[in-house]
């Protein structure tokens, strides 16, 4: 059996562009509300495909709350400057997230405020 070139061509283009269509959505996130969490860093896992940030929130009882913050791949945050130390565990920090719909303690990152001032991200 004979395949035309151009079968061969589209088989391929189509096993390259697959693997853009399995990534996730991001409707789990309220993208229209954003939450401003203090608290402090447990760890930033800088891992793919997605880093994730750790971070220790008093709630309104005195209780700790670990929220989970989803951000960008390491390679994309790297290019922004972004390193595993950036977010040291211990760390005191204010955060804006777009939180989970759900109600459970997670979001997706937009921004962070360090005690010292500096911001990294979208901080407004």
């Amino acid at each position: 059996m004979k395949f035309p070139s151009s079968a061969i061509v589209v088989s391929a283009v189509a096993l390259l562009v697959a693997p853009v269509y399995a990534h996730h959505s991001d409707a789990m996130f309220e993208r229209e509300k954003i939450l401003e969490l203090t608290g402090t860093i447990e760890e930033f896992q800088f891992t793919n495909p997605h880093t994730w940030i750790q971070l220790n929130v008093l709630d309104d009882k005195g209780s700790t709350v670990e929220w989970s913050l989803e951000w960008g791949s390491p390679n994309q945050l790297g290019r922004q400057g972004v390193r595993p130390a950036t977010f040291p565990a211990g760390e005191k920090v204010t955060i804006r997230t777009n939180p989970m719909r759900d109600g459970t303690p997670g979001g997706a990152f937009i921004g962070a405020k360090f005690s010292d001032g500096k911001t990294i991200g979208r901080w407004e």
